[in-house]
């Protein structure tokens, strides 16, 4: 694949054998951006499970301390009096029936779908649309409740979900590249101890094996697997 010049760039300086503090590799891809729009800073973790497992699957929720700066698209169905709670609350699009005709029909102008747990069932099929794009609700990662307004509120804050994929992999935006040093070190501590906390007692061995840190067009870079201590920041 042929890469850009700032993305060579970058990776020459890049070395594949060296783990570096987390800080370190923030600062290098703040100060080394590789495309002109605002990158996210990306974290990968590669984790010592078996996801073939259901007790060793990784899948929760978290709110990063200062947000993830995306513009989060938010779709409810719901019915009754939680459709004008979902609207109050920031909801992008909200409805029943109609939505999920709507999505039958090809529509997914958005980035994530919360239901009241009545409207499930109506959901279940549209399962091959929602489910091969990752937005079918589920109440593990809280987008399947009767608190609509609570849940929109947190999902725009900066709210986001975590789930290992088949191959043991977790990947999560800490923010965007422009966010202040202090302000990733604050997302990225509270990533990394969520996710150090989710170990499964069924795992053994190393829990995590590694961690990188890149941005969206960036090369990866190895980072110690600790959290940042704040003499660091």
């Amino acid at each position: 694949m042929k890469r850009g010049k700032k993305y060579t760039e970058l990776a020459q300086q890049v070395s594949r054998d060296r783990l570096y503090p987390a800080r370190e590799a923030i600062d290098m891809i703040k100060t080394n951006p590789v495309r002109k729009f605002d990158e996210t800073l990306e974290i990968h973790f590669n984790l010592g499970i078996d996801p073939r497992q259901a007790d060793q699957q990784i899948r929760g929720t978290l709110v990063l301390p200062h947000g993830t700066g995306r513009t989060v698209r938010i779709c409810v169905v719901t019915t009754g009096e939680k459709v004008l709670e979902a609207k109050e609350a920031g909801a992008d699009f909200v409805g029943s029936e109609d939505i999920v005709e709507k999505i039958q029909g090809g529509w997914l102008d958005f980035d994530l779908v919360i239901a009241t747990p009545d409207m499930m069932a109506k959901l279940g099929r549209l399962g091959k649309i929602l489910g091969a794009k990752g937005l079918m609700p589920n109440p593990k990662s809280g987008t399947v409740t009767t608190d609509i307004k609570g849940a929109v509120k947190e999902f725009k804050a900066g709210k986001v979900e975590y789930r290992n994929d088949k191959t043991g992999l977790i990947h999560l935006g800490i923010g965007k590249v422009s966010f202040s040093a202090e302000q990733l070190v604050d997302n990225y501590n509270a990533i990394f101890d969520t996710i150090t906390r989710a170990k499964p007692s069924k795992s053994k061995g190393q829990y995590v094996k590694s961690v990188s840190l890149s941005s969206t067009m960036g090369p990866g870079l190895f980072v110690e697997n600790a959290r940042l201590r704040r003499k660091e920041v």
